[in-house]
């Protein structure tokens, strides 16, 4: 296991830190679950309990469809953030962000999670981080970026390595996909700060370059109290004893659960909530 077991509180009080930039939020799980709980304390760090003001997304994957929600606004005025808590949509995948931005201006183009198709699939991606002297480095020319973003740059420059390296059908063997993106991170990492979600829908990966963190939910269920606003969930009464989430995020979500900190450098790969990879 190439992460650290904290309680959030530790974490809180004295781990890595990090420089403002944004956060993210991902689940993976084997059966549809809503993140209603898990949004509602990141959607309170884009302006009460954190700096990220410029923006948030998210997106939901049905099966190989999915759906994305996106504001200019912070996530804790949203009138948009507000339906995502309180309406419960159902997803075995989901990516997350809040943004402060520090590459682009504040616009809707800007904010993450960004969509490409590869290979019949819908593959979505957010980055938290900086990066410099990046330009010469990301060569596009079949994914193009909408925005002006490093992210979004960065996101188009790796499918195109993918499609140039696998070809124009997906392969039977999708983790060798994720290992070579893990190595096309280690060098994106050299650029500057590079925390990573992506996924194509049905598998999930997190690379960390300074913040990242992960808990898997699996029965017995208990309670959790979130960090960021007083509410408290009973997972045992919303599950059942067959339910495995995983939740990532830049920093923990709940203070009475032991979530699982990455190193620099790690990265892991989930399927229906299970670790299939752990680097």
């Amino acid at each position: 296991m190439s992460s650290t077991s904290y309680n959030a509180k530790p974490w809180i009080f004295g781990l890595r830190k990090a420089r403002n930039m944004c956060e993210l939020l991902a689940m993976s799980a084997n059966v549809p679950t809503d993140i209603v709980f898990s949004f509602t304390g990141l959607a309170q760090r884009g302006g009460v309990t954190g700096p990220h003001v410029d923006g948030w997304g998210i997106t939901f994957y049905e099966g190989r469809g999915s759906r994305t929600f996106k504001d200019a606004c912070p996530s804790s005025e949203s009138h948009i953030a507000k339906l995502i808590k309180s309406y419960p949509i159902k997803s075995e995948v989901v990516i997350s962000h809040i943004r402060q931005a520090n590459r682009g201006c504040v616009s809707l183009e800007n904010t993450h999670p960004f969509t490409r198709e590869l290979w019949g699939r819908y593959w979505t991606y957010a980055h938290n981080g900086q990066l410099s002297d990046y330009q010469s480095k990301f060569q596009v020319s079949r994914y193009q970026s909408v925005g002006d973003t490093d992210s979004e740059l960065a996101f188009c420059w790796i499918l195109e390595q993918i499609a140039a390296k696998f070809g124009d059908h997906r392969p039977d063997d999708m983790q060798a996909v994720f290992k070579f993106v893990a190595a096309l991170a280690e060098q994106i990492r050299a650029l500057g700060v590079f925390n990573m979600i992506l996924s194509d829908g049905e598998y999930l990966m997190s690379y960390c370059s300074n913040n990242l963190c992960y808990i898997t939910r699996r029965a017995p269920f208990g309670k959790a109290k979130l960090i960021d606003t007083d509410v408290v969930i009973d997972f045992d009464k919303e599950t059942t004893p067959h339910d495995v989430v995983t939740v990532i995020a830049t920093r923990p979500l709940t203070e009475n659960e032991n979530w699982h900190v990455m190193q620099p450098g790690n990265w892991k790969l989930f399927r229906l909530g299970e670790l299939l990879i752990d680097v």
